[in-house]
């Protein structure tokens, strides 16, 4: 139960914020998103379950609803609240704004941090060593450095000892090439906190720093790799903690790449082929006994793998015409089905028997070559941990072995995939070869998880202290079915379900014009159509947006407007998108027009404000056909089940990212204007009201 020491903390918190904020007026929504999430924490709607979802619409002001009706109730409970983020630009708004700003005001005296993985810090002894000169600095860098590349190297150096750089990839003010921060960032295998020169690194800092905090800042990606391993490796464990998943409609996309494994066959060979190399040279520093048998093994076991491999290698570039051909026939064990030339997706996931008779010798193979190649790191660790090997000696090569047990925890990951007999009452793994043509002739074999429900609740939703997802547009075709079923909730486990509108005046605010068409989208005149009648649209506004679906058609209908009507027009693609938005307040600024042509990745997370935002032009529905082979097999199998891929995926993702494509318009109770949707399947097709009715209620207009 919510005790009321709790709620007096959140009262006078609340009222407190309200003192400091200029024209603050307390929302009903906001206090009522407070009170939601702090009772569905505090167990009063179910003491087992403490998980809520949540819609919330534009400008209920969700992140102080979830950090006050979280926080105070942590702190009281001695848990820690970790609040994931899809995006840097939230991140950096909690982290640079709305926690400082709650800390400041509201009488809660608690710490925060932003915690990101160990991979964005440097190794601040890889880099002592990089920029060592000396012959005995033993560091080899895996590519040859140019001496731009030593001279940034040595700034970052005396940056970090200076103190004027945390160590940390994002808050360095140059771009750092991939191939340098690779060396020097910091990785699990090579650092070894007990050692002194470790004992400083930026990651450890930083760790510390989140041991100290009460609330953490993390993102998706962190938040699955530390449930991947079990919970309480990089993070809190899952208990002590309650989770504020932010920009929750992105989880299921993200848990579902994070599942995935990718093998290169012809790649694998050659580091497989390193990998024995790795143990001998492990064995021949630490000279121990106990180096022999596992150096020994290693060997032998990477040799197995080596023949597998090629075997595997042998029988799919055999059988390509099978499988890279546009007019496949049916042959023995492969499907009829016509494919991309260059990629073979498995009908419902089934691969043939020869393959998966090797994809288990590869999973028990590739299973002792990683408990092997773990006992010499091990090994090597305990010598260096003794003095009986000097560090710089090492170093390179515990970096050498760390590198290839990452490799064969993802090898081992693919072929347990593809060994798998799947549930026939689950959805299948989707399971794809795809032909690499380059500097060399190859195979890359992938394997993904179709539906990743299952997995969140085992790995969160039944462990966690307490969890609220929130997010804008969580809801599709205003229902949670959709998300539920894809995050792993369910309607009579406890859970708890709230939409919260926006306080915006909708109907009074915003116009939802529908002109009269003459094509549809999938018409080949349509895109002409489009450069006809743009200009008539664009008149209505002087700052104005408009969203494509596709690159190609935005960059055809730029080119005639710009020759024909002669219109300065910015184009996604053309500039960054910084400088795009910059310009374009510029020139609102100088009273100008201004109009920016965009993608999709347009339609979310752009704020333009007021009067740098008046008219909106959605030039059709954003339907994806499923293209990628995940979505490619989870049509296949929805389909098998009897339903219909369109209506259960498509229309659902379609309505909720029209939601978001509309939500650039109002950003605040003042603004205002007009939205322009040139899609005459809204008004056609049966599922055309479903999707308008989930819109907020802007006035319509039908030409």
């Amino acid at each position: 139960m919510l005790s009321d020491k709790v709620k007096e903390v959140i009262r006078h918190s609340y009222k407190d914020i309200g003192n400091n904020l200029e024209n603050f007026t307390p929302r009903k929504q906001q206090t009522f998103l407070i009170a939601e999430i702090a009772k569905t924490l505090a167990g009063e709607y179910d003491k087992d379950r403490k998980i809520i979802t949540i819609e919330a619409g534009t400008g209920t002001g969700k992140s102080l609803a979830y950090c006050l009706g979280s926080i105070p109730l942590a702190l009281m409970r001695q848990k820690k609240v970790c609040i994931s983020t899809a995006t840097v630009a939230l991140q950096e708004q909690l982290v640079d704004k709305d926690l400082p700003f709650l800390k400041k005001h509201s009488g809660i005296d608690f710490q925060f941090t932003l915690v990101k993985g160990r991979q964005r810090y440097v190794c601040r002894q890889k880099l002592i060593q990089a920029t060592d000169d000396s012959p005995q600095a033993g560091f080899t860098f895996a590519e040859k450095p140019k001496n731009s590349d030593l001279i940034t190297l040595k700034a970052m150096a005396k940056a970090l000892k200076d103190g004027s750089w945390q160590g940390d990839i994002d808050s360095w003010p140059q771009h750092l090439p991939h191939h340098i921060w690779q060396q020097v960032q910091c990785d699990k295998h090579s650092c070894l906190k007990h050692l002194a020169e470790h004992t400083h690194c930026p990651f450890h800092k930083a760790r510390e720093t989140m041991d100290l905090a009460d609330v953490l800042v993390i993102n998706h990606s962190l938040l699955l790799a530390d449930l991947e391993l079990g919970g309480g490796r990089i993070l809190p464990p899952p208990d002590e903690c309650y989770y504020i998943i932010d920009e929750a409609h992105h989880l299921p996309k993200i848990a579902r790449d994070f599942s995935s494994a990718s093998v290169t066959l012809k790649g694998a060979i050659d580091w497989v082929t390193k990998c024995q190399e790795t143990g001998d040279k492990i064995a021949k520093l630490v000279k121990s006994q106990s180096t022999i048998s596992p150096s020994i093994k290693l060997a032998d076991d990477c040799q197995d793998l080596l023949v597998e491999l090629q075997k595997v290698f042998t029988f799919i570039d055999n059988n390509k015409s099978l499988y890279f051909h546009n007019d496949q026939q049916d042959k023995g064990n492969f499907n009829n089905k016509k494919t991309q030339e260059k990629l073979y997706r498995f009908e419902n996931g089934i691969i043939p028997q020869t393959l998966k008779n090797w994809a288990e010798d590869l999973a028990l193979l590739s299973k002792k070559s990683l408990n092997s190649i773990n006992k010499l790191y091990k090994l090597l660790m305990e010598a260096v941990k003794e003095n009986e090997v000097q560090l710089y000696l090492a170093e390179p090569l515990l970096g050498e072995a760390g590198f290839m047990i990452q490799r064969l925890e993802n090898l081992h990951a693919l072929w347990q995939m593809y060994e798998k007999t799947d549930n026939e009452k689950a959805a299948p793994l989707a399971r794809w070869i795809e032909m690499l043509e380059g500097k060399r002739h190859d195979f890359l074999l992938s394997a993904s998880p179709i539906e990743v429900g299952f997995m969140m609740e085992d790995m969160l939703w039944s462990k966690c202290e307490g969890a609220v997802l929130c997010s804008a547009t969580i809801m599709a075709l205003n229902s949670f079915e959709h998300f539920r079923k894809q995050v792993g909730l369910s309607i009579n486990d406890g859970s708890q379900y709230q939409n919260v509108a926006s306080p915006f005046d909708y109907p009074n605010k915003a116009q939802l014009l529908l002109p009269k068409m003459q094509y549809e989208p999938s018409d080949l005149q349509f895109t002409d159509e489009l450069i006809d009648r743009l200009p008539k649209y664009l008149k209505q506004g002087k700052a104005s947006l408009v969203l494509f679906s596709s690159y190609w058609q935005m960059e055809k209908v730029a080119d005639a407007l710009r020759d024909k009507h002669k219109l300065a027009i910015l184009v996604q693609g053309e500039h960054s998108r910084q400088h795009i938005i910059k310009s374009h307040k510029k020139n609102c600024d100088d009273d100008k027009v201004s109009i920016i042509f965009g993608t999709q990745s347009f339609s979310e997370g752009l704020d333009l404000p007021g009067k740098y935002l008046t008219n909106l032009i959605i030039t059709k529905l954003p339907f994806s056909v499923p293209t990628s082979p995940v979505e490619e097999a989870q049509a296949e199998f929805i389909t098998t089940r009897g339903g219909n891929p369109f209506m259960s995926m498509s229309v659902p993702e379609t309505s909720k990212k029209l939601i978001q494509a509309s939500g650039r318009l109002l950003r605040n109770e003042k603004d205002e204007g007009i939205i322009t949707l040139m899609d005459k399947r809204v008004i056609t097709k049966r599922y055309g009201k479903q999707i308008l009715d989930s819109l907020p209620p802007f006035k319509r207009l039908i030409e």
